[in-house]
């Protein structure tokens, strides 16, 4: 099963909080400037503060849409029968926006979908819980597909990596790589393809990798936190 951390970016509040345009209509811009000042009361208000959106997406700091991940995926390789967990939150224009990538990928599947209401009901009340389904269910995926930044997904690459040995199954997409190639209006098919073969290819997909000083070790554990017994031939002598 694949899972995708990609939801937690395009909720509404994390939309908003991006500054970035999707599809840059008046009920859009309303909405995402109701959020801002809902959430972060004169943040993006203040005198003198200049937001470039265009820029922005450049820098690869805009949150994919469903659309975008499901081209991105495709291109990877991943066929219209691959099973998908998507780590949901509230997504923002979820009826519009998740259409596209539904057609992708018609076995998504997300906790409120696997789940009961009676079985969510402990947990539905309380974001933290609801998160931690997701968290779990991406803990143990075959891949992992992150489309953020933030503790939450850099938690969990650190996780599956001490959990399996460094060999977790992980693609990080270059999101300022992504910005061009999807605001190309000339790129084919099969330039976009080999462009996302090359971008998984080149991505953290199994085997350890080191901690550079300035690196979390949160996200990178191995092999700094990888305890391991060397056992000899003879009963009576071991190493750690």
């Amino acid at each position: 099963m694949t899972c995708i951390m990609y939801c937690f970016c395009h909720m509404q509040d994390m939309v908003a909080f991006s500054c970035c345009v999707f599809d840059g209509g008046e009920q859009e811009k309303e909405d995402m400037k109701n959020a801002r000042e809902r959430g972060w009361k004169g943040k993006f208000t203040k005198p003198g503060r200049v937001i470039r959106p265009g820029a922005i997406r450049i820098n690869g700091k805009c949150p994919l849409t469903p659309l975008e991940v499901g081209l991105m995926l495709r291109g990877m390789g991943f066929g219209n029968n691959t099973y998908i967990f998507l780590a949901s939150g509230k997504i923002y224009n979820a009826e519009k926006t998740m259409a596209p990538l539904l057609d992708m990928f018609p076995n998504l599947q997300t906790k409120q979908m696997l789940a009961s209401e009676e079985e969510l009901a402990p947990y539905k009340n309380f974001s933290s819980r609801m998160a931690a389904i997701d968290y779990t269910v991406c803990l143990h995926s075959e891949v992992f597909v992150t489309t953020q930044g933030g503790n939450f997904p850099h938690f969990l690459m650190g996780h599956r990596r001490y959990l399996f040995g460094g060999h977790s199954k992980t693609i990080r997409p270059d999101k300022r790589k992504l910005a061009l190639l999807f605001d190309n209006p000339n790129i084919g098919w099969k330039s976009f393809k080999r462009q996302m073969l090359n971008m998984r290819s080149h991505s953290d997909s199994k085997g350890f990798e080191l901690k550079k000083l300035v690196d979390s070790i949160y996200t990178f554990p191995c092999p700094d936190c990888m305890c391991r017994t060397n056992k000899s031939t003879n009963p009576g002598s071991s190493s750690a």
